[in-house]
């Protein structure tokens, strides 16, 4: 139970912050989500050692453990969208298949990269 606590203060964080970036990329037109400027003043924080990782890991890794269940209202959504995905469910399907490949591509040669540069060799 007191990890609990813990957990609860570090995910209201999260909250605050996300809603002060959105507020903050909507008032400066920021072309980027307010999410996405969060998370990078967020590396930026802990990176300069202003934000200290452990104000945030219980928080964060918590949030990774449950993420599957940010997926399920968007899921039910799509109920609402029949008839889109009869006649474009392979199209849709196709796309999030190439984007889901890009994606991993990507992050596995900049992880094996950062991976290289730690053991000092280089490919």
């Amino acid at each position: 139970m007191k990890v609990g606590w813990k957990i609860v203060p570090q995910v209201a964080m999260f909250m605050l912050f996300s809603m002060l970036m959105n507020k903050l990329a909507a008032l400066l037109h920021l072309p980027i989500p307010g999410s996405i400027l969060g998370m990078i003043v967020l590396f930026l924080l802990l990176e300069a050692r202003i934000v200290r990782l452990s104000w945030v890991e219980s928080g964060a890794s918590w949030l990774l453990a449950e993420l599957l269940l940010f997926f399920i209202p968007p899921s039910v959504g799509l109920i609402a969208y029949r008839s889109l995905l009869l006649h474009e469910g392979l199209r849709i399907a196709a796309a999030i298949g190439l984007g889901t490949m890009i994606v991993m591509i990507c992050t596995g040669t900049v992880a094996e990269r950062i991976a290289n540069r730690k053991r000092g060799g280089s490919r």
